[in-house]
């Protein structure tokens, strides 16, 4: 056989076994908590239309993008985002729906990173949408609902960074920068690159264009405004743009909202916080913790988005990155092993009628059982060691009689007694 077809391709990989229990044991946790905030299922295609990830969404890059083809010529592509496919639902089945609706989800995303990137290139991640609300309320709901979902998940040591998307636009129009230069801008103060900003508005002003002094040292020290919000708020006075100072008064609101739901300890703010997302149009934020240098949450509004599919309606959106969460929960030893809760009966044929009798007895009281026939071959000390290696809770062992026998016992539960 052709050792190749063991592996998987690069950017991907199997879970199983206690791995694939905790991620699953995660995600139940996480998905209750968005159930709790009122937050319905919705379940989208993996793979959609080009057009619904296309440039003028502000979403991935095309080069980024798994492509194919379907019989009748189409392109095709593995959806790289959550969001714009919820879009499109909520445009296509909610036109004339003016009340807020709330959609949350449970997802594969694919996006084709480079090799040397060292990321998955399939990250499972589980989120919510907050639709037709436009409300500073709605944002920090989504916010406090993010800092819950981390809480739950045995997180301690975490914060949530805010930034606004409208902020830096404000700034662009501001300074009367165009779409190309404020690009430019926007990665390298991602980058917390000063240099390479600086670098910028010395030929925007070579160029004849003079900024003002209190903008043209916002600007300059936008990879570094981050902190709480009160060091922030002197950026008032030093910028016209109305905008702009919309944006920082919709943050000083927001802080308010969280610290009325007791979570201002987790929460920081940054206003160099951009997204690669262009379809971001007002608040932003990630959370960070230990052990792992990405985000394992992110969100933001796109009031605009859903408008592209025929509906004008506010949104808000946030998503929890499960395969990072896991990671950061693994190094920092928040991750228990999953208990053994499994039983297997192990039985000769002249009572497979009794294995299989017993075996619906103990499912109807909420036990896990397998069944499998005895194998002459096999003795009972390789069963015990099967049992061992499948981390199974305990064996019974039917005898010729009929007669359970237990093998062995971890912690059993009594209401599976036999």
């Amino acid at each position: 056989m052709n050792e190749r077809l063991l592996h998987t391709p690069e950017g991907v990989r199997d879970i199983y076994n206690a791995e694939c229990e905790k991620k699953s044991v995660l995600e139940h946790r996480l998905h209750h908590r968005l159930h709790l905030y009122g937050f319905r299922d919705i379940e989208t295609p993996a793979f959609e239309f080009f057009d619904i990830f296309s440039k003028e969404r502000g979403t991935v890059l095309s080069r980024e993008m798994y492509k194919f083809f379907d019989r009748e010529g189409n392109t095709l592509v593995l959806r790289p985002d959550m969001t714009p496919p919820i879009a499109r639902c909520m445009a296509k089945y909610y036109r004339e729906e003016t009340m807020p609706v709330r959609f949350c989800y449970i997802g594969n995303t694919f996006v084709n990173n480079t090799s040397y990137q060292g990321k998955l290139k399939q990250v499972t991640q589980l989120g919510a949408e907050l639709i037709n609300d436009a409300s500073v309320e709605a944002d920090a709901e989504m916010i406090a609902m993010t800092v819950d979902c981390l809480l739950d998940a045995g997180l301690t040591r975490f914060q949530v960074e805010i930034g606004q998307a409208d902020f830096f636009r404000g700034l662009m129009e501001e300074a009367d920068i165009d779409v190309e230069e404020a690009e430019e801008l926007r990665v390298l103060i991602e980058n917390k690159n000063m240099f390479g900003v600086e670098e910028i508005i010395s030929r925007k002003e070579i160029a004849g264009r003079k900024l003002p002094d209190g903008l043209k040292e916002v600007i300059l020290k936008l990879p570094e405004l981050f902190g709480t919000l009160d060091r922030l708020l002197y950026v008032k006075e030093k910028i016209t743009s109305t905008r702009a100072l919309v944006a920082i008064e919709r943050l000083e609101s927001l802080y308010a909202l969280l610290c009325e739901y007791g979570f201002e300890e987790y929460i920081t703010f940054d206003l160099g916080m951009l997204s690669k997302f262009n379809y971001y149009t007002g608040i932003i934020f990630r959370a960070y913790t230990f052990g792992t240098g990405d985000a394992v949450a992110t969100g933001g509004r796109y009031d605009s988005l859903v408008g592209q599919f025929g509906k004008d309606a506010p949104a808000i959106g946030m998503a929890v990155l499960i395969n990072q969460l896991l990671s950061a929960l693994a190094r920092q030893k928040l991750l228990t092993e999953p208990a053994a809760r499994n039983t297997l009966i192990v039985y000769p044929k002249a009572q497979r009628s009794s294995a299989i009798a017993l075996a619906k007895s103990m499912r109807e009281k909420d036990c896990r059982v397998e069944l499998l026939l005895a194998d002459g071959a096999f003795s009972r000390e390789d069963y015990v060691a099967y049992a061992k290696r499948m981390n199974l809770k305990r064996l019974l062992y039917l005898g010729e009689d009929g007669n359970p026998k237990e093998i062995f016992v971890d912690a059993v539960s009594e209401s599976c007694g036999t």
